[in-house]
């Protein structure tokens, strides 16, 4: 998990590459505008509606992280984070 450049800025995770082209690959029909899709998503017993954007320079789909989530979970930048996701 990383914080976008700003202070205070949203805090992202970048899906593994090979899952990205996959899921790019069978859902970039559903795309809305800046390549982002709706999934939910789910770390532990913590779920939510959002959705995840397609970065072209790290080539990945990003999925932003909650405070909520976040504080709930005890989760920092430069952790690795365990996200489920249903598109």
């Amino acid at each position: 998990m990383y914080q976008h450049a700003a202070p205070g800025g949203w805090r992202f995770v970048a899906m593994p590459i090979d899952l990205a082209k996959e899921i790019r690959q069978l859902h970039r029909n559903e795309e809305l505008g800046w390549g982002r899709l709706k999934v939910i998503a789910t770390i532990g017993e913590d779920q939510w509606s959002t959705s995840i954007w397609f970065d072209t320079k790290s080539d990945t789909y990003l999925l932003p992280i909650k405070s909520s989530v976040r504080l709930s979970k005890n989760l920092c930048d430069g952790d690795t984070v365990h996200v489920t996701i249903h598109i």
